[in-house]
């Protein structure tokens, strides 16, 4: 059994290749876009480079590979007093237990040798609403954007060593539903159409002022939280330009109060409908004209809530029901999508969930994030809860 570090196109290739031989008789796996991963670790591409670095590596037994890992961190989002933690992320890797001990501490001798004391993942290396979580709970099709993950896994995690730092939770919503709660609904439309805010939709005509304002929303709204990383212009400029193809301006709100950016809501189609069509995630002409295809053809019938933010003198105002009652009529004009999923919420935030169960939603899935402290001797702590 050996260490590969991926440097050139066969290994690059290898890395791509390997999903595609773990989860073959799985239904429920959609293969993520081989362009998207590539940007990721593309230094050019991905601003996380600036201030940080990754490394990728394969384990290969008697002439077949069999397993992959990826560490990377940025040091630009280590909050002054926390634990110095790296990432992993995009690990794979058959139910071998020596094997994912070998990837484990590969990543953790690279990451210990950049100077941090622990290593949370499976991660992404970029923002926190893609690629986030070790699915624990709900093997089912993921939206997109969510990782999906043989039930082993969890198991390789914990017999090397991987603790629990917090859950994140995944809500859907039948939008069809006839039963969804009426209060909800009453007050929602009463916040909707109060005259002190104003809603308006995402446009890409006016993109850097709706990246701008967005922003600023995020910024005052989760600056307190622990472990608060700001997102990167860039990246989400990227985020945006990457994913036109399938991005609903109506599916994107800010509120506004006196011409003031205060909240915001982020939800797009779920692409994993139409990937999993693709079989291999390579965006070939052929696959880009039948993504078109099948996306004019309403094959996308569910949507993903990415992200929401309100500022903190504007919480507790019911701004969040007023954006759901303008999303809820766009839905209506759209029969097409039935169902939403609101993904992914952390445990640490009571409110949210609080939020996502008033207005009739399900839990559908769990995923973790796990740490791993170097230092075996040091007491765990899970991530504190937001009050």
């Amino acid at each position: 059994m050996e260490i590969i570090q991926v440097v050139d196109h066969s290994t690059v290739n290898a890395f791509h290749e390997l999903p595609l031989a773990i989860y073959k008789d799985d239904e429920n796996w959609v293969p993520p876009l081989r362009m998207l991963i590539d940007d990721t670790f593309n230094p050019a591409k991905n601003e996380g480079f600036q201030n940080g670095d990754a490394c990728r590596w394969l384990v290969k037994d008697n002439g077949r590979m069999i397993g992959r890992i990826a560490a990377f961190y940025n040091r630009s989002k280590i909050e002054e007093g926390c634990e110095p933690a790296g990432h992993i992320g995009f690990f794979e890797c058959f139910d071998n237990q020596k094997a994912a001990d070998l990837l484990f501490d590969t990543a953790r001798d690279w990451l210990k040798s950049e100077g941090f004391t622990a290593m949370d993942g499976p991660v992404n290396f970029g923002e926190n609403f893609f690629n986030w979580g070790l699915l624990v709970e709900g093997y089912q099709q993921q939206g997109f954007g969510m990782q999906y993950h043989p039930p082993y896994y969890k198991r390789l995690f914990e017999k090397y060593g991987f603790q629990t730092y917090y859950q994140q939770f995944s809500y859907h919503l039948d939008i069809t539903s006839p039963d969804l709660p009426s209060r909800f609904w009453k007050i929602a439309e009463w916040v909707g159409n109060k005259k002190d805010y104003q809603y308006k939709t995402f446009s890409f005509k006016e993109s850097d002022h709706c990246i701008d304002d967005f922003l600023t929303i995020h910024q005052q709204a989760w600056e307190k939280h622990t472990n608060y990383k700001p997102i990167n212009r860039n990246d989400l400029r990227a985020l945006v330009r990457d994913a036109k193809m399938v991005i609903e301006e109506e599916f994107i709100w800010y509120v506004y109060s006196r011409n003031e950016p205060i909240a915001f809501f982020m939800m797009i189609p779920d692409m994993n409908q139409i990937l999993k069509h693709l079989k291999n995630g390579k965006l070939t002409l052929f696959n880009i004209v039948k993504l078109l295809y099948l996306k004019r053809k309403h094959t996308i019938t569910r949507c993903r809530v990415l992200v929401m933010g309100v500022i903190p003198k504007f919480q507790g105002l019911g701004i969040e029901s007023g954006i759901f009652w303008q999303l809820r009529q766009v839905l209506l004009r759209k029969p097409w999508y039935k169902e939403m999923e609101l993904s992914w919420v952390g445990d640490f935030n009571p409110k949210m969930i609080k939020l996502f169960d008033s207005v009739g939603s399900k839990h559908a899935k769990t995923h973790e994030t796990l740490r791993y402290l170097f230092d075996r001797s040091k007491p765990f702590e899970r991530l504190p809860i937001i009050e």
